[in-house]
């Protein structure tokens, strides 16, 4: 492919062929309403060709072909618009169609062939989703949304002009900081977004496992609630407890490819395991089907709000701190006390200060990010148990199964 070339014809026939694309879902949008669009199938096509025709003279040196070309088209659009508004209809998404239509087919000769197959299919894509479009739109939560615009807006001002350089003895770097925020963000909002759209769709367990990507520790106080509040649903809710926790360990091995890959290799089989034994885990428990509407875990804080974003920053930086003087004054002792310590709340910001400072892999590292692990497993078996006591028993074995085969992992190198 890389020898390929998009001759002239072939180029043609892209132009052609995107036009009639966008010819056929205007036809038959059409057809289904009581009117028809100012264009159908061999307008749109026509006006492709020629964009195609006004580029080649372009190309050839004709001068004045592309404006005269683009304001042609452009009254063109501009007539079928005033006939629209002259019969009480309003919308304009036809003659805007037509302009890109006529701007797909000079690219097809002026610009990488890729460009113009990629705004022909993509606006084909939105005009034939105006239904699923709307109806997205009207379920919009606004806040969330604004939440996503702020972070959005803050990461494009903040982020260019950090500097991206280390500071201090402890080597922080601005830049790298906030592109970790960033990336830990955009992940946990993955399933953050999961969770509000299907969370209400599908059962317990599995809003637990897909509630799991943004936050294993929210879901287990999540459903050791419903637990308490709903006693006939606990089983479900333990499951999905050591579900989400059995995502954590994929969540974060990602994490740490994504920021270190040389750890990768030394530490994605201890990962992957830990999370297997999890899932084995959830088999046994005694649970009452339930349907799915009545199935949600819902308190899962907005990741792409400020405040968790900057939270998780302070608290990145605090501990790269923290570890490095820890191993410094206390050795290798001192930093698996630390990653213990740390494991009661949330782990992220330990273990990827941990793989981004590391020059090279040590064993003694790959041991404090399984105790980390560890902890945080213990402790969100103490929250179930704590909040929920109906099945005070069989979370206490599963969660302590699970901490105890933490161990020989921690020592093996």
């Amino acid at each position: 492919m890389s020898t390929f070339e998009w001759t002239f014809e072939l180029r043609f026939a892209v132009a052609l062929v995107l036009g009639l694309l966008i010819g056929l879902e205007r036809e038959s949008a059409s057809s289904d309403r009581k009117f028809q669009y100012f264009a159908g199938v061999r307008t749109y096509t026509l006006i492709s060709l020629y964009g195609f025709g006004c580029a080649w003279l372009h190309h050839i040196n004709v001068a004045m072909a592309l404006p005269i070309g683009m304001i042609s088209v452009t009254a063109l659009a501009v007539v079928g618009y005033l006939a629209k508004l002259k019969d009480g209809r309003i919308g304009s998404t036809s003659e805007v169609v037509a302009l890109v239509t006529f701007l797909i087919g000079v690219l097809t000769v002026l610009a990488d062939v890729w460009v113009a197959m990629s705004l022909g299919i993509i606006s084909t894509i939105l005009l034939s989703e105006k239904a699923d479009l709307d109806n997205f739109v009207e379920k919009l939560d606004k806040s969330e949304f604004l939440a996503v615009l702020k972070f959005l807006l803050v990461t494009v001002i903040i982020l260019p002009v950090l500097p991206n350089q280390e500071y201090t003895q402890f080597k922080l770097n601005p830049t790298r900081v906030w592109q970790i925020v960033i990336m830990v963000s955009t992940i946990g909002f993955v399933g953050y977004f999961l969770i509000k759209k299907f969370g209400s769709r599908v059962g317990l367990w599995l809003s637990g496992l897909l509630g799991g990507i943004a936050s294993s520790t929210a879901v287990t106080v999540a459903t050791a609630r419903i637990a308490k509040q709903t006693p006939e649903k606990c089983g479900d809710a333990l499951q999905a407890s050591i579900f989400a926790g059995s995502v954590m360990y994929l969540r974060i091995l990602v994490l740490i490819w994504l920021i270190n890959p040389v750890f990768v290799a030394f530490i994605w089989w201890k990962m992957v395991l830990l999370s297997i034994v999890g899932m084995v885990l959830v088999f046994g428990i005694k649970s009452k089907h339930i349907h799915a509407d009545e199935s949600q875990v819902t308190p899962l804080q907005n990741p792409f709000e400020i405040r968790p974003a900057m939270m998780f920053a302070l608290f990145f930086v605090g501990l790269s701190a923290i570890t490095i003087l820890t191993n410094k004054f206390f050795g290798d002792a001192g930093l698996l006390a630390l990653s213990a310590i740390t494991g009661v709340t949330d782990i992220d910001p330990f273990i990827l200060s941990l793989v981004q400072q590391a020059s090279s892999v040590q064993h003694i590292f790959v041991s404090a990010i399984i105790m980390a692990a560890m902890s945080n497993t213990i402790m969100k078996g103490f929250y179930f148990i704590f909040i929920s006591k109906q099945l005070r028993h069989e979370a206490t074995i599963r969660y302590g199964i699970w901490a105890i085969l933490h161990i020989p992992l921690i020592i093996i190198n």
